[in-house]
């Protein structure tokens, strides 16, 4: 597999997992054309930390999103899922405003801010969703949605201050 050049971009180091530690490193992304599906992450600014074509019918890309431990893998011959077929991936954003207004000037169609009737974690799909952000953007609770080409879902969702343990 051959490896993109970090030289022009730093990859943010973690230490060794330690016993008794799951990290979550990697999402695997089911997708049906790897050029477009590449295109799309990259043009979200993610960085390109890999790429190969190790045999025929075995063709790899990995992104990892600004600020993230885990990366996404996509290709050809790596999942056995239905393109389209994953959601509710949850990227953490300080100001989902901010992260939203980026995201459209990259061309992305993300959905309006919204925050779920329950006042907790939003509801599957659109059952639930209530016009807005959160009451004064209250941590964990407002969202916004997009998906990649291949309509795999995405949740944006605003935390400016993590619970106690995290």
């Amino acid at each position: 597999m051959s490896t993109v050049d970090e030289s022009s971009q730093s990859a943010t180091g973690s230490p060794p997992v330690k016993s008794g530690e799951f990290r979550l490193e990697v999402v695997v992304v089911p997708v049906s054309d790897v050029d477009r599906a590449k295109r799309f992450y990259g043009g979200l600014g993610w960085r390109l930390d890999a790429e190969g074509a190790v045999e025929e019918g075995y063709r790899l890309m990995q992104f990892t999103p600004p600020g993230s431990g885990c990366s996404i893998i996509f290709g050809e011959g790596v999942t056995s899922a239905p393109p389209g077929s994953l959601q509710g991936l949850h990227l953490a954003v300080y100001d989902i405003d901010v992260a939203r207004a980026d995201l459209i000037a990259r061309g992305v169609d993300v959905s309006e801010t919204f925050h779920d009737a329950t006042g907790i974690f939003h509801h599957a799909g659109k059952k639930g969703r209530v016009d807005g952000p959160a009451p004064e953007h209250r941590d964990y609770g407002s969202f916004a949605s997009f998906s990649d080409p291949d309509g795999n879902g995405w949740v944006l969702q605003e935390i400016k201050t993590r619970l106690p343990g995290r």
